[in-house]
């Protein structure tokens, strides 16, 4: 925040530039890059609309995670889902989700489209 500016003053300020800014109450923010997993727990999210583009800034404590090269982690919670919307077994589940890269949306569709 800027020094000896009123918070409000501020906010019409970034209205009359065509911004406009929205708390979001989160409660974990996941990364997922090539080679590693970026967490961010308990974090402050602002979603900031400006000029037809959408950005996000977030902030908190942050944890990284390495990923083992071909090593993909899947959890319980990613085979539920794709056990929820394709009404495959757990076992079919993960093995799409290991088959994917753990991509959950890749492994629904490769489980739909033997169907």
């Amino acid at each position: 925040m800027m020094p000896n500016v009123d918070p409000r003053a501020l906010k019409r300020m970034m209205e009359s530039m065509g911004m406009k800014s929205t708390e979001i109450n989160a409660d974990k923010v996941v990364i997922f890059c090539n080679d590693k997993e970026i967490t961010i727990s308990d974090p402050s999210v602002t979603r900031i609309d400006m000029q037809g583009n959408v950005s996000f800034q977030v902030s908190g404590p942050v944890s990284e995670k390495r990923n083992e090269e071909g090593s993909v982690e899947i959890t319980d919670d990613d085979v539920k889902m794709v056990v929820e919307k394709t009404g495959a077994t757990e076992g079919a589940a993960k093995a799409a989700l290991e088959r994917s890269g753990g991509d959950i949306a890749s492994a629904i569709l490769d489980i739909t489209s033997d169907k």
